[in-house]
C-alpha cells in the first residue's frame, strides 16, 4: 500500500495494489475509487484532503498476526 499527499492540489492518493485501472467510479464529488479488470479495488483518491481526512493527524499501526 502507498499513500501520497499532493500538497499543491490538497489530494490524497491511496494505492492498494499495483494493477492496471479498468474502471473509475465517483463515490461522491470529491472521492474516486478505481478497480482492476477483476473488480479488485486498486486506489482511492480524496480531494480537499485537509478538511475531509484530517491529514495533520495521520498515523498508522501495523498489527502482527497472533
Amino acid at each position: 500500500m502507498k499513500i501520497k499527499y499532493f500538497q499543491d492540489t490538497d489530494t490524497i492518493l491511496v494505492t492498494l495494489r499495483d494493477s492496471e485501472i479498468a474502471d473509475t467510479r465517483d463515490l461522491d464529488e470529491n472521492t474516486l475509487v478505481e478497480f482492476d479488470v477483476d473488480g479488485n479495488l486498486v486506489s482511492i483518491t480524496i480531494e480537499h484532503a485537509t478538511e475531509r481526512a484530517n491529514i495533520a493527524n495521520f498515523s498508522y499501526e501495523r498489527v502482527a498476526i497472533a
